[in-house]
């Protein structure tokens, strides 16, 4: 199956730059490109696209009101985002995320990562690793709850194990990792990782690492 692309950036070499690269794959399409958030909303519901690669910084409606938009609560289209940033500290990451992107890919990202990437999240995978999203919330610590509030009542539709693998996740853990901590199988993990999205009404692990830190349920820079 084909996977279809649409390439989001207010720089045109760099669209270009990311289309030869994309272009050159037999299994990637780049259907259409377009220059600001705007024009990617426009752009998404012509073309349909799986993936939207976005940058964050542009004119007119920036890439997390798009992303927003095209990926955010309530919205149910084939659609997964992949943000672009040129710098991995952008303010703006975590809101993208919270925004409901799949996770997020530096500007000068290899060629061969950032395939992979496309790939792994147009199978419904988030490419962000959990470490990744720790990084970005540490960095973020003063903006997330103090703890001190109830936690949601979504988390008490969680069973103890569901529980301990949505902590492991936040964490920074593979599923292999979680297995090995949980002395449980892969698959295993696999499963449980669903149940927490479904139940939480997430998109993602992404998704449920921010989540994790939203409602105090993992500290960041603890544990």
């Amino acid at each position: 199956m084909t996977i279809r692309v649409l390439l989001v950036d207010d720089q045109p070499l760099l669209r270009t730059g990311f289309r030869m690269i994309l272009e050159a794959e037999g299994d990637i399409a780049v259907v259409g490109e377009a220059g600001d958030g705007q024009q990617a909303l426009d752009q998404v519901r012509a073309l349909q696209p799986d993936v939207v690669l976005m940058d964050i910084r542009m004119p007119r409606m920036d890439g997390v009101e798009a992303t927003r938009r095209i990926a955010g609560p309530g919205r149910d289209g084939p659609a997964k985002v992949l943000v672009l940033t040129t710098f991995d500290l952008d303010e703006y990451v975590v809101e993208a995320l919270r925004a409901g992107a799949s996770g997020f890919l530096l500007k000068d990202v290899p060629a061969e990562e950032l395939v992979q990437a496309i790939r792994v999240v147009a199978e419904g995978a988030a490419m962000l690793a959990p470490s990744v999203t720790r990084r970005l919330l540490d960095m973020y610590a003063g903006r997330l709850p103090s703890g001190d509030e109830a936690p949601p009542p979504s988390l008490g539709t969680l069973t103890e194990r569901e529980v301990e693998v949505l902590k492991l996740v936040a964490k920074g853990l593979s599923n292999a990792e979680v297995a090995a901590e949980l002395f449980v199988s892969e698959t295993t993990v696999k499963t449980h990782v669903g149940h927490v999205l479904t139940k939480l009404g997430l998109r993602d692990r992404v998704q449920a690492a921010v989540f994790a830190y939203e409602s105090g349920l993992v500290r960041p820079g603890g544990s």
